[in-house]
């Protein structure tokens, strides 16, 4: 026999699930974000395994061959009753979990979580004086010449990260013109033991007086060029960039240059950025 109190509960959590709503999405998949629960404390986490365990049956009958769902982190609990399930985590941010649930034949065909950090520095290159800015972090064991740079935010581009950061910790202005070099690197241990992938720009400034952040920097300054490229206390990477620099400031950037053009996306309203060696006008204008 079910209490009066008990029956009352689970109406309450069968009318909170009534405006949960799948999203079926183009590669056969279904997400579901409980965000969509109007009211989830009056929701039962066997309410929502009942109602998930339907809903799975379910999208099996259809055909879906994974689950997307979306758990925020207020409504943590719910996970537990997927997980029971087979329900696994994807990944997971500030305000919420993402699990998944593979339906489909065969070994799960899920693609990961991003596994790749993306770090960003700016080389701003005065070319009236040949003279190129950089700092030493502060809190370093060694102290060493190097670009100003940081991590990118999701959403923005790489030249805009360059130009960001370089205002950040130097107080200088400048202007995104190619990218000088990529970097690859695993089991990075600033990146949380996956990949890094670190990319330094060539800037161009437009404002000259240093105003740097002295939580982040110990020193910063214009150096000449050619004193970077042959000074042991810089960077490794920073010295071999510094001698590219070099050779595209003296023989020309055309040589070295990685140079940025933008192109529709196949997804009408949005933009891809391409990066590329410059194509002469008789090669970008053939039809």
């Amino acid at each position: 026999m079910v209490r009066p109190w008990r029956a009352l509960q689970r109406a309450r959590g069968w009318r909170a699930l009534a405006g949960l709503r799948e999203r079926p999405d183009k590669f056969g998949g279904v997400s579901v974000d409980l965000a969509q629960l109007g009211r989830p404390r009056r929701l039962e986490r066997a309410a929502f395994g009942r109602w998930l365990r339907d809903a799975v049956a379910r999208w099996r009958e259809e055909g879906r061959v994974a689950v997307w769902l979306r758990v925020p982190i207020l409504q943590s609990g719910f996970a537990a009753a997927a997980a029971s399930q087979g329900f696994a985590f994807h990944h997971a941010e500030q305000g919420a979990s993402t699990l998944t649930l593979w339906l489909g034949e065969g070994p799960n065909r899920l693609p990961g979580y991003a596994s790749h950090q993306l770090g960003v520095a700016g080389a701003v290159l005065d070319e009236s004086t040949g003279k190129v800015l950089v700092v030493q972090d502060r809190n370093r064991t060694i102290n060493a010449w190097k670009f100003p740079g940081g991590l990118s935010n999701p959403g923005e581009d790489i030249g805009d990260t360059a130009v960001r950061e370089v205002f950040e910790e130097t107080g200088i202005k400048s202007e995104f013109k190619s990218i000088l070099s990529i970097r690859q690197q695993h089991e990075h241990p600033g990146a949380f033991g996956k990949s890094d992938m670190y990319i330094i720009c060539r800037l161009e400034p437009s404002s000259f007086t240093i105003s740097f952040c002295q939580q982040e920097c110990l020193r910063c300054e214009w150096m000449d060029l050619d004193e970077l490229a042959r000074t042991k206390h810089a960077t490794p990477i920073t010295s071999n960039v510094a001698k590219l620099l070099l050779y595209g400031y003296r023989e020309g950037f055309e040589k070295i240059d990685i140079t940025m053009r933008e192109f529709p996306a196949v997804y009408t309203g949005l933009f891809y950025k391409l990066y590329h060696r410059e194509l002469p006008e008789s090669y970008r204008n053939i039809i």
